[in-house]
């Protein structure tokens, strides 16, 4: 179950203190925290979606996400002991090969970004819209208890817009990351993380350091001593 720590709580005062305009920010990252933790909990995925520069954020977050950020993780213990199994089953050289894997292979959350298909995205770009890239891949992958994250920094990116929309109706949650306004987006969120700026470039430089601690406290949570 669920709850907010020290460790999480250090993360997100030194973001406040190197960036003290966030200050406002503080508890839409914490709900953000908090409702991604329950739904990976549940056996939830996160999927991550932005155009531009978000785009870039988008596989920035995922990065962190599936593999040590901040934390040694390790190998999943259930995962090791069937590795473990497998190697001792399989004989000969196998067994070197799945102990070598366990020392190597780290603890992941699920993390999906929509952004870097390209086969996918530019058929459906051409066949139906560009509107519809982040959209048609949550047809097929969101489910009841998921998260979509979405970042735009003016909150009225309509593919985002109808990615939020679909996840919605699969039944996920949605949480949007933007400028200080919001959007039409935040309308659709069930967190809305508002950074204080409004040109594009200044609110994704904003951005980075949320994530970054958004991150770093899932990892703290489900990773951390």
């Amino acid at each position: 179950m669920y709850s907010f720590d020290d460790k999480q709580q250090r993360i997100l005062e030194t973001l406040i203190t190197v960036y003290p305009a966030l200050s406002e920010s503080a508890q839409s990252i914490r709900d953000a925290v908090k409702l991604c933790s329950e739904s990976f909990e549940n056996g939830g995925r996160l999927y991550i979606c932005g155009n531009g520069g978000s785009a870039a954020d988008s596989a920035h977050i995922t990065g962190e996400l599936m593999k040590s950020f901040k934390f040694h993780r390790g190998c999943p213990a259930k995962l090791k002991a069937s590795l473990s199994s497998l190697g001792d089953k399989s004989g000969g050289n196998m067994s070197q090969l799945c102990a070598a894997l366990t020392g190597k292979l780290e603890g992941a959350l699920p993390a999906y970004q929509l952004t870097e298909s390209s086969a996918l995205m530019t058929a459906v770009a051409n066949d139906s819209s560009a509107d519809m890239i982040f959209a048609q891949q949550l047809c097929g992958y969101a489910r009841p208890g998921d998260v979509l994250l979405a970042l735009t920094t003016s909150g009225n990116s309509k593919n985002c817009i109808y990615a939020a929309l679909t996840a919605a109706a699969a039944g996920a949650a949605v949480i949007s990351m933007t400028g200080e306004g919001g959007g039409e987006i935040a309308k659709l969120s069930e967190v809305s993380i508002k950074v204080p700026a409004h040109e594009t470039y200044a609110v994704q430089e904003y951005h980075l350091p949320v994530y970054h601690a958004f991150c770093a406290m899932l990892e703290s949570y489900f990773f951390g001593m």
